[in-house]
């Protein structure tokens, strides 16, 4: 079979990319994703996706706003950001601008060897921004590498190796953010390679708790205080909680209003850290430019990636001063680094998104596109009873699916069913959820009302063709 080129299947962007409601010209997955689909198996291996499940997915040609179009022609609106990262909307001009400029200037530094200019602006705007003061900033490329930095910078400030994560929690999949993420389908294969230094508390989720909100967040503290003064983990005492603000991946949970102020009491009555991962729920996401100002909670050290660099892979440690100024160069070598530490093309493109959100107003719009959308979302809810929470903030929510919604029972075949009727009709939904059964919708923040009502629509359209 003839292989696809990108010039082969070249199809014009429509007038007005980005802002668009959905069009589809061919049933997704079309012919020329079919055939791109069969030709990715045969040359990658099978564990970065589930094509070797059988699924066929769209191949993405361009993406613009909250807009994208597939190789045969469809035109789709996104409510995933493409995983968080579009925050600013897929292609931002600045960003784009940007990446061109830092590209013909210098494509490449030397990491921690010889650094370039790029890389100091970003960590001065970084650090003037963080919510503990002063704070400095460490560099990696993805949310896994700013989890790992985290738990270093924990470890050697603490001298305690012990860690308590959450059973609603993904912190990435490389081995040392896989010891702290929960979900045991990516653990169980390389269990005996893991870190036993994690002890694992259960994360309040108010919708399956039964009790109050009150006695939810209560329980929650308890089992982690527990924790804290129970025996420590073989590899040696807790020096730090590492806890996502909003639960992203394991089903858009929010805590009740009392556990995050309560975890903080809990660190500074045990001298522990508090690591907060807003790799996803940062720059925005919740309407607030960092998701723990929400709850008036200044974590020790605070995790991003997805959206800093507006496509372009970065990610960033911010921590108080006083404690990343502990881990420090003891031998000629510096203790940590890496070939593409602080990317001089990714550090100029997350200095645009720096600038976007401040000067476009983003993390207002994010609160706004929110609020408009949950309200449209609660409206679906009272027509199917399928529908058991809409929750969320600002501009990340859930909507979890349930067979009765008396019992609760989680529907994971019904958001298959969902997720896929909407795609028929050029909405791009995510599945999530620690039980398989939550819509994921975390938009671009440029999302318009016309984009919100198709979404919204083609979730209504999948869940009365399912019977729901």
């Amino acid at each position: 079979m003839a292989a696809f080129t990108a010039t082969s299947t070249a199809i014009v962007e429509p007038e007005g990319f980005g802002r668009l409601p959905p069009r589809i010209v061919v049933a997704p997955p079309g012919p020329r994703s079919r055939a791109l689909t069969a030709e990715l198996a045969a040359a990658e291996a099978p564990a970065t996706s589930t094509i070797a499940n059988g699924d066929v997915p769209i191949f993405w040609q361009a993406a613009a706003g909250a807009n994208v179009l597939d190789v045969d022609g469809n035109l789709y609106v996104d409510t995933t950001a493409a995983f968080g990262v579009a925050s600013i909307g897929h292609r931002h001009p600045a960003v784009v601008a940007a990446v061109q400029a830092q590209a013909a200037r210098l494509m490449h530094g030397m990491g921690d060897y010889l650094p370039f200019t790029p890389r100091q602006e970003l960590a001065r705007r970084l650090a003037a921004i963080a919510p503990m003061q002063p704070a400095k900033v460490l560099f990696g490329l993805s949310g896994s590498d700013a989890v790992e930095l985290a738990l270093k910078v924990a470890a050697v400030a603490t001298g305690r190796p012990g860690v308590i994560a959450f059973d609603a929690a993904f912190h990435g999949q490389s081995y040392g953010a896989l010891a702290v993420t929960a979900r045991s389908v990516f653990r169980a294969p390389f269990l005996a390679q893991l870190g036993r230094h994690v002890l694992r508390a259960p994360y309040p989720y108010p919708y399956r708790f039964a009790g109050s909100a009150d006695a939810c967040a209560a329980a929650a503290l308890a089992a982690v205080e527990a924790l804290l003064t129970g025996p420590p983990p073989p590899a040696g005492p807790v020096g730090a909680i590492i806890v996502e603000p909003v639960a992203g991946r394991e089903g858009e949970i929010v805590p009740p209003p009392q556990f995050l102020p309560g975890l903080r009491r809990l660190c500074d009555r045990y001298g522990v850290l508090l690591i907060a991962d807003e790799v996803y729920t940062g720059l925005g996401r919740i309407g607030r430019l960092f998701a723990v100002e929400h709850w008036g909670v200044v974590p020790d050290l605070i995790c991003l990636g997805k959206a800093l660099g507006g496509g372009m892979p970065i990610a960033a440690v911010l921590g108080r001063a006083e404690l990343m100024d502990r881990w420090r160069p003891t031998t000629p070598e510096a203790p940590h680094s890496s070939t593409f530490l602080g990317h001089p093309v990714a550090a100029a493109a997350a200095l645009a998104v720096l600038d976007v959100l401040e000067r476009e107003g983003m993390v207002e719009r994010s609160r706004a596109v929110g609020e408009r959308l949950r309200a449209r979302l609660v409206e679906l809810a009272a027509r199917h009873p399928a529908i058991g929470e809409v929750r969320g903030l600002g501009a990340m929510l859930g909507v979890e699916l349930v067979r009765d919604p008396t019992t609760r029972e989680p529907a994971p075949d019904l958001l298959g069913a969902v997720v896929a009727g909407a795609l028929r009709q050029g909405v791009i939904l995510l599945p999530g959820g620690m039980l398989g059964n939550v819509i994921s919708l975390g938009p671009p923040f440029v999302l318009t009302d016309d984009q919100i009502e198709a979404a919204v629509n083609a979730i209504d359209a999948a869940l009365t063709a399912c019977g729901q």
